[in-house]
């Protein structure tokens, strides 16, 4: 007894095409999958890859009828159909007709490349193989998709690695220091266009839905990065809410002046207003440690629409008024005598709870002295007297908290940290309109959000309503 052929509707195999499009889409290519179907199997797939691969032929196409002719040992598929997202440019039409494919099935059609119907048509030239065509197949889906890509593109532009020269004054961490690291599984992403940035290259994971109810903006300190994080991002992702981690230039991912003097004050929070502006933030809850509010602390006063909460950790306003505390001044001593202080055995010392391999990722990104500036830059940098650099800023922002702020609050403090620990942040809590009684953490040092899924989740509840 014969048995049918089995046969996939055109349908059902542009959802598959569209499966490897959104793998374009994740990888942050331009989102076009392609798919090779013969006699009702697939024999090749491909997406969108010339970024990652460094090929300008990596088209989805290309990819696919490689798979195929290498699946059935001929580089004619003439008996086979190319199903594709996006209707093809002409380097790709001369791959199909070359391969002498039986039918073609493109999803939308490419107003502005587009060889087979939209600019050009080139199938219809002489001499060349032309396959059956149909255009149009879930050309809503398929159009959806790439206009959502392009649309986040310009209004969040994290833009991909590869495409960002790095600047000569600066240097950058090599990506192989960041494999493998421990409970951190999120892509990386970068923006560079910022104005303050001036073409350096800044991480910045932006995580969960655009138009969530709720944005978490997470800033780290001295001499963290957005890894000291990865305990309360997923807590409130889970919550359906937004989540902006960056790491500021000189730190984590982000390129890395080589000159100490080019870290100022005012020059990381313009960064730190551009950023907000260039991804449009709103509804957010500042969430901020050690330099993270020296620096975030000041943000709010200039579009305090934007915020509906704090979440504030061992940090301070800088004021210049105020007596730098003993732990302080010992910290900021000991990063000047020994510059090149090993920044995972520091968290070791405060944490003795981290895995090796949890400690090597807070050393990952500064693997030499060439990356080291900002930390020798920022333990200088707090302001200690009215007219030091930042101290008016934080004044003004002083009288914000104090007068002028309606969001909630909720002020977290790891009691063993003899940096920023109680004393200041008793101090902070009476800066703050509305604040309630500090949490204490006992078993807590500076680095709180080591100890922050219980914090997020607390948090999350805390934020939950709009009364102050």
């Amino acid at each position: 007894m014969s048995v049918a052929p089995f046969t996939l509707s055109d349908e059902a195999a542009m959802d598959l095409a569209l499966a490897q499009a959104r793998r374009a889409q994740d990888a942050g290519e331009v989102p076009v999958g392609a798919v090779v179907v013969h006699q009702g199997r697939v024999v090749g797939v491909g997406h969108n890859s010339p970024i990652h691969d460094r090929d300008p032929s990596a088209h989805a196409e290309i990819i696919a009828l490689r798979q195929a002719a290498q699946a059935l040992g001929n580089y004619r598929l003439e008996d086979c159909t190319l199903y594709v997202t996006l209707e093809p440019c002409a380097m790709c039409c001369g791959a199909i007709a070359h391969a002498r494919l039986s039918r073609l099935v493109f999803g939308a059609f490419e107003p502005k490349t587009g060889a087979v119907q939209s600019i050009t048509r080139l199938f219809d030239l002489p001499g060349m193989h032309a396959p059956d065509i149909v255009g149009g197949v879930q050309a809503q889906a398929c159009g959806q998709l790439l206009q959502s890509f392009f649309r986040d593109k310009r209004l969040n532009t994290p833009t991909h690695a590869l495409l960002v020269p790095l600047r000569d004054d600066a240097v950058r961490t090599p990506e192989s220091c960041f494999s493998d690291l421990p409970d951190f599984p999120w892509s990386p992403t970068y923006v560079s266009d910022l104005p303050a940035l001036n073409g350096l290259r800044m991480h910045c994971l932006d995580l969960g839905p655009k138009n969530a109810a709720c944005t978490w903006l997470c800033l780290h300190g001295n001499p963290a990065w957005g890894y000291l994080y990865r305990k309360m991002m997923p807590v409130f992702l889970a919550a359906g809410h937004r989540v902006v981690v960056p790491d500021m230039p000189g730190f984590g991912r982000s390129d890395k002046p080589k000159k100490a003097g080019q870290h100022q004050f005012a020059w990381h929070r313009q960064v730190l207003l551009d950023l907000i502006h260039h991804l449009d933030l709103q509804h957010m809850v500042l969430v901020v440690q050690d330099w993270g509010g020296i620096l975030g602390l000041t943000l709010p006063m200039a579009e305090p629409w934007r915020y509906q909460g704090l979440l504030a950790m061992n940090t301070t306003l800088a004021t210049g008024r105020q007596t730098l505390s003993p732990g302080f001044l010992a910290w900021r001593q000991m990063c000047n005598d020994k510059p090149l202080f090993d920044v995972g055995r520091l968290m070791a010392r405060g944490n003795p709870h981290l895995s090796a391999s949890e400690c090597a990722a807070y050393q990952a990104p500064f693997p030499d002295a060439g990356h080291r500036a900002a930390l020798r830059a920022f333990p200088n940098l707090v302001p200690a007297r009215p007219d030091d650099a930042g101290a008016e800023l934080s004044r003004q922002a002083e009288v914000f908290w104090r007068e002028h702020w309606s969001g909630r609050s909720l002020l977290v403090v790891g009691e063993q940290d003899p940096v920023l620990g109680v004393p200041v942040m008793q101090s902070l809590q009476q800066c703050i309109r509305h604040a309630p009684p500090l949490w204490h953490l006992p078993q807590a040092g500076h680095f709180v959000q080591e100890h922050g899924q219980a914090i997020a989740q607390r948090a999350v509840v805390h934020f939950s309503t709009q009364e102050p």
